[in-house]
């Protein structure tokens, strides 16, 4: 009875802080706002595996070591995903946010200054305890307010972030090729700064805060179905398919870009335009999303296992040209952070009830994030033992295969599926 009350008194809470909603015109302005300060974020994570050939020769790192630190910072991301959703539950989803943003944006000014290869691992694994402070609390308050068509909003997050996985190889690429690889991490990290101070002003808490469904649950209409515990079977099931696509997908993210520049012989430029159509693919989460809302969300992220199987074979098994490369690395991001990445994020957060949902969300950051954390060096090693064309078959071709053996186990008539205008 307890502990019913408190949750209670954390709805309340939660619903004082937010107050009424925000006009539609008003919500989509703010919604664009903090979805371009995650567009940031993703060209800080994407520029530095194109950048990693000039900085092994720079530094001197083995393939092994560049391919740790190219994906060290999602360890940060996993380490610090758990203690953020409880932190949400004591602090505003607005000030954890601008925390999250402070901390990766100083972190990337500081990766600038590494001489070795320990300090570079330090700083970019804390780049990526704020990058997971901010996707936290970003994705639990877009969930929360358009918790109507949450999975629709979420991919609206995943089309910024692929925006920024487009621009941030794209530019850094050239930033470095005329003025050294330090240079996009400057550009980056000021920016975040100014990211900070438009959502410190512009943004208002009654966009942050809100509770989704809080009217439903005064007229106690709504979530009986879902279960009351945050550790239920479909999160279990649906976090362990996330840690399948990050190991996967961080795999390719971390070394494609070697790959294309010492396998395939691209050019810098070229293997920076390769590595952001990965971005450009990852735009697709916005009709992922509205299809996550129409469809059922385990036949969707099944069948998009299975397509992001064969492309991962072919992308280091199949034809070598740049248009082709173009493509499949397009087709990688479309089915890896398109499609699963919003479908895995989406159906975790309706797991469970509204009032932990900022828990859910930390637990999606952690299970996809800390497996991903050793995903580069995972890769190098399957490289030493079977070339890149193994690598490429067991960790991008078979390992999805895992995740869809975990996602028969989903009941999606468990999931919450609330449905109010995004208006009311």
């Amino acid at each position: 009875m307890s502990s019913r009350s408190s949750l209670e008194k954390k709805v309340v809470t939660k619903l004082s802080e937010g107050g009424s909603r925000l006009t539609k015109s008003v919500a989509i302005v703010s919604f664009v706002v903090v979805a371009l300060s995650y567009t940031l974020n993703a060209m800080d994570r994407q520029v530095f595996p194109v950048l990693l050939p000039s900085i092994r020769e720079d530094l001197g790192y083995s393939l092994a070591q560049g391919g740790l630190v190219a994906t060290i910072f999602t360890l940060g991301i996993g380490l610090a995903g758990v203690p953020t959703g409880f932190l949400l539950d004591k602090l505003s989803r607005k000030a954890v946010m601008l925390l999250g943003i402070f901390i990766y944006s100083l972190f990337t000014l500081l990766t600038t200054f590494s001489v070795g290869f320990f300090d570079m691992l330090a700083f970019r694994a804390v780049t990526g305890v704020g990058e997971a402070m901010q996707n936290a609390a970003l994705f639990s308050a877009v969930g929360a307010y358009f918790f109507a068509n949450r999975a629709l909003a979420i991919g609206g997050l995943n089309f910024a972030f692929g925006l920024g996985g487009f621009l941030g190889p794209l530019l850094g690429a050239k930033m470095a090729a005329s003025s050294g690889w330090q240079l996009p991490f400057y550009v980056y990290g000021v920016l975040g700064f100014v990211f900070i101070a438009l959502i410190a002003v512009f943004i208002k808490k009654k966009f942050t805060e809100q509770v989704e469904g809080a009217a439903e649950q005064q007229q106690q209409a709504t979530f009986n179905h879902v279960p009351d515990r945050l550790l239920n079977r479909n999160v279990v099931m649906l976090g362990i398919t996330a840690g399948v696509v990050g190991l996967a997908m961080y795999g390719f993210i971390g070394l494609y870009p070697t790959f294309l520049q010492t396998d395939l012989g691209f050019t810098l430029p070229q293997a920076g335009t390769a590595a952001s159509m990965f971005g450009l693919g990852a735009m697709m989460g916005l009709p992922a999303g509205y299809l996550s809302d129409k469809l059922n969300q385990r036949y969707v992220l099944m069948s998009a296992l299975v397509i992001g199987s064969l492309v991962g074979y072919l992308i280091f098994n199949g034809p070598t040209s740049t248009g082709w490369q173009y493509f499949l690395s397009f087709a990688e991001g479309a089915v890896a952070s398109g499609f699963c990445f919003v479908g895995i994020y989406a159906a975790l957060q309706r797991s469970v009830r509204p009032q932990i949902i900022g828990r859910a969300s930390g637990i999606f950051i952690s299970s996809f994030y800390i497996p991903a954390s050793v995903a580069g060096y995972v890769f190098s090693a399957l490289v030493g033992l079977a070339g890149w064309g193994g690598a490429g078959f067991w960790q991008l071709s078979v390992l999805p295969l895992l995740g869809i053996v975990a996602l028969l186990f989903v009941d999606t008539s468990k999931f919450s599926n609330a449905r109010l205008p995004l208006n009311h």
